[in-house]
Order: C-alpha cells, then structure tokens, then sequence
C-alpha cells in the first residue's frame, strides 16, 4: 500500500518530500515496533510455565464463567485472534501447544477479547460494527484518492476531481477511526489478561513481568499503525485543501 501512497506524492505538484519523509518514519516505526515484538516473543517463548496456552485459555474462560467460547489451534504465526461471530478463540499452533510465558500472555489476552465480548464492553462493539465498512473501504480509498488527485491536477469539469477525492477520503477515515478504536479495545484486554495472570496464579512474579513485556510489545504495534494511519489521513487531507 504504500508504494501507492508514494505514487500520488508525485500527482499534482511534484515529488512531495515532506510525504516521503513521513512515510519513511512511520515504516521505520512500523519495523522496529514489529521487530521488538518478535525478539520479546522469541525470548520469552524460552520461559517455561506449568500450562500450554490452550489450557491457560481454558482456565481463564472457566474462571470467567465463560462456557460457550471454544479453543481451537490454528496454522501459521502470530495469527491469534477472537472471533466474536462464532465464538472461538483461536490460537496459532505455537501458542495453543507450548507452555510459555510468551504463549499464555497471548492465550490470555485473546480470552480478554472473548471476556469483552461476553460483557458487551462497549468499543469491541463499536469496532465490529465497523467492519463491514471497513472491509468495503480500506482496500479502494487509496486508489479512489489517487484518481481525485490526478483529475484534480487535470482540471476535472463540475469539480469531479474534488468529489471522488473526498469520497476517498471518508473511506480512509473509516480505516483511521478502526485503528484508533482499536487501541481501547486491545490495551483492555491486555489488562484483562494481567489482572486474571496476577490474580489466578497461573504464573510466578517473573513469568508475569515477561508476559507484561510482551504484551506491552504488542500493543506498540497497534499504536504505531494509527499514528501512521492518522499521517496519512491528515496529508491527504492537507493535499485536497491545497488543490481547491
């Protein structure tokens, strides 16, 4: 995607260096926040803990009354997630199986979600229900802005250009607007999952400090795709203003 964002910094008034620079911070952002994720998730995968993260998730849905949320392994890395249309917490086959501080923290902070979703917590509703408008808009605004600017730069008759320009831009607010409700609705969760890991005694005062790490990891990366979701948005917006 961002080679098409790069694309229009060329349209309508030359190769934009404030763009490219900002582009190249949040990339660099983006790197390290992932990298540092991988290398505590690696690191603290060599911490042993007496439960697999299925029997971890499984514990702390029991211990939340929480009894028709299925566990379900499933392939790949980092592909942990909850769906809260069937129910199921699923976690990728490292997780599920290991018994590791790395895997019980993501284990339980996908149970926070299913505890978010059991309680009705008010921002995991807003965010699924922008899903369906997340799923029409994301993948088309960037090229919906990049055809406005581009018949913008051209001098579209009856101010075509400005109308799918800013068409585009509502679509990639949405995408915005998720990244940040996204930010409540993780960091919740995550807590969700050091208060159970503190109070259940699941782990030891060491296995919770590096479950909390990695966690705190984790969240990094979220923050740092809104703040680069919100840049984009706000040059876009800039760069419409200044072809009016």
């Amino acid at each position: 995607m961002n080679s098409l964002f790069e694309t229009t910094a060329f349209i309508g008034g030359g190769f934009d260096l404030k763009y490219m620079i900002m582009i190249g911070a949040c990339s660099a952002l983006s790197f390290i926040a992932s990298s540092v994720l991988k290398s505590r998730f690696r690191k603290y995968s060599q911490v042993p803990v007496d439960m697999s993260g299925a029997e971890i998730a499984a514990k702390m849905l029991a211990d939340n009354n929480i009894s028709d949320v299925k566990i379900i392994s499933t392939p790949g890395q980092l592909t942990d997630h909850y769906n809260p249309a069937n129910k199921t917490v699923n976690l990728s086959e490292v997780v599920y199986n290991e018994r590791n501080a790395a895997a019980a923290a993501v284990a339980a902070h996908e149970v926070g979600h299913a505890i978010q979703h059991a309680t009705a917590y008010s921002m995991l509703k807003m965010r699924s229900s922008m899903v369906p408008a997340l799923k029409f808009g994301s993948g088309k605004s960037p090229y919906i802005i990049m055809v406005g600017l581009m018949l913008m730069s051209m001098g579209s008759i009856g101010g075509l250009g400005e109308i799918v320009t800013l068409i585009g831009i509502v679509l990639f607010s949405i995408t915005t607007l998720f990244a940040f409700v996204t930010l409540p609705v993780e960091f919740d969760a995550s807590s969700r999952a050091l208060r159970w890991i503190q109070t259940s005694g699941a782990m030891g005062t060491m296995e919770r400090s590096k479950a909390k790490s990695a966690l705190n990891a984790a969240a990094m990366t979220y923050v740092v795709a809104a703040i680069t979701s919100l840049s984009q948005l706000v040059y876009f917006i800039a760069r419409y203003m200044n072809r009016r």
